[in-house]
């Protein structure tokens, strides 16, 4: 990734203003990155001025138990880099390493079987090490940092051993406070997320479960791109293996196996195979029911995500994010027969319909928005030398191109009627004004040229979106074509 100078200093800046912290965790992400094979771009820039900025610092001292953690690679990872003398955070890092796969980047109110929120962690380690075991988790801590020189090879003993204690010290905890009312709200305040013993009754669980989970880990592909019988029946057989022992393990391998797929929602598969059968009544009486409610809870979820990225006018932050709601909706509602009233087939009403209500705003604004941007104005309404705010227009872009996608996808999320009425409009729009805006450009004077000439490049856009890029290269012709042809004859004048 080439940059200038000037580019290069500010970047050094930025990262030198970071905690000693907030670097290690960036530090650790892009190297995990690297050795997954999946490079971010520019990443060897930014890590190479990581580490600058890092030796260019005194070590910092060893890390607090309210050390945040970072996202590590989980127990299918199989190629952890080491970490470096310097890391923080290597404690905290290599304790959530192994629970990397049942986080959930949601809010802690959300409800996800099998999934604790990543929001939840610092407060839960925090806990740890204040009130549940301090004595063991500074000693956790300093073990660690004797030993991560050597890389997490050589530290994951001294993980593996804290995770038993803490697992052993939670167990404790529930058990006192069981008949206890003011006791567990004392226990839950101490906590501090919203589901602070659901919390951490469940991570006792996988802690306990570390063994079989870790097995299971090393049985799956990297990546599943289709969830297949025979893939399905290898994870049963196995979990079938161990249910007398851990009875949580099935939620836990669906979690497990849908943090490999490429397609979230074909774990609604492992339920639909242990019924034979799609019809919810026979899939809620298996073990694997809890597949479909992973399902929608996720899906619920990536509304959510869409809405934020939609408040901040970030409607294309990612064009991915419709298509795997548009998606997981489709398979919900073609592999479970959600045809008829149950639990689940309200659920997925009750989505499908805060979708709508969620994009409905910002589909019906498209139309208004590009008609008071190329609404052709008198000359004397135009402010000499002013231009379209660089910004709205980047927004109604990316809007416009929202919309077209939600074409692809509205039947499936009841959206279609907004849609189809938005595009249409957008569409007879451009047809109808663009000759306008062209005529407006070519008698345009010294004074409004710089407006009529930001309206006329903003239409080209936006016909881009709808009408596609051969028709915007026509229009820019047209328009070259149109202004030297009015220069021409003002010259000769």
């Amino acid at each position: 990734m080439a940059i200038d100078g000037r580019t290069a200093e500010k970047l050094r800046g930025f990262l030198r203003d970071l905690t000693p912290r907030a670097r290690a965790m960036l530090l650790a992400e892009l190297e995990r990155g690297e050795q997954r094979g999946e490079p971010l771009p520019g990443s060897d820039l930014i890590v190479r001025e990581l580490r600058n900025a890092g030796q260019t610092q005194p070590r910092p001292a060893p890390p607090s138990a309210t050390a945040q953690p970072s996202a590590p690679a989980g127990p299918a990872s199989s190629a952890e880099p080491p970490a470096r003398p310097s890391d923080p955070d290597a404690p905290v890092r290599l304790f959530f390493t192994f629970l990397e796969p049942f986080f959930v980047d949601d809010v802690p109110e959300s409800l996800h079987p099998g999934r604790i929120s990543r929001a939840a962690a610092a407060p839960i380690w925090e806990w740890i090490g204040r009130d549940l075991i301090p004595t063991e988790s500074m000693a956790y801590a300093s073990e660690v940092a004797r030993l991560i020189p050597g890389g997490d090879a050589k530290a994951s003993p001294a993980a593996a051993a804290f995770y038993e204690r803490v697992a052993q010290a939670i167990d404790k905890a529930l058990t006192e406070v069981a008949r206890d009312d003011k006791a567990r709200r004392k226990l839950a305040t101490q906590i501090g997320t919203p589901r602070a013993l659901d919390d951490v009754r469940y991570l006792a669980a996988v802690l306990k479960a570390r063994d079989v989970l870790a097995v299971l880990a090393g049985k799956l592909p990297p990546k599943i791109r289709n969830l297949t019988d025979e893939l399905i029946a290898s994870v049963a057989e196995f979990v079938g293996s161990t249910v007398s022992r851990h009875r949580e393990v099935y939620v836990m391998a669906l979690v497990m196996v849908m943090g490999r797929l490429v397609s979230p929602w074909q774990l609604i598969r492992f339920g639909v195979k242990a019924a034979n059968s799609d019809f919810p009544a026979r899939i809620a009486e298996t073990p694997y029911a809890p597949a479909v409610s992973i399902v929608l809870a996720d899906l619920e979820r990536m509304v959510r995500e869409l809405e934020i990225d939609l408040r901040r006018g970030e409607a294309m932050a990612q064009p991915s994010l419709l298509r795997d709601i548009h998606d997981a909706a489709r398979g919900l509602r073609t592999e479970v027969d959600l045809s008829g009233d149950s639990q689940w087939s309200r659920m997925l009403a009750a989505i499908r319909g805060q979708f709508a209500v969620t994009l409905r705003p910002e589909i019906e604004s498209t139309p208004g928005r590009v008609r008071r941007m190329l609404r052709v104005r008198p000359s004397k309404d135009i402010v000499p030398g002013s231009i379209l705010d660089a910004t709205e227009v980047d927004e109604t872009e990316a809007l416009i191109g929202f919309v077209g996608l939600c074409r692809s996808y509205a039947n499936e999320l009841a959206i279609n009627e907004m849609t189809m009425r938005a595009f249409s409009e957008v569409q007879n729009y451009l047809e109808t004004h663009t000759d306008q805006l062209l005529e407006g450009l070519r008698n345009a004077g010294k004074a409004d040229r710089s407006y009529r000439q930001s309206q006329f490049d903003a239409a080209v856009r936006f016909c881009a979106k709808i009408f596609g890029p051969e028709y915007a290269e026509t229009l820019i012709k047209a328009a070259d074509v149109a202004v030297a042809s009015e220069r021409k004859a003002a010259a000769k004048a």
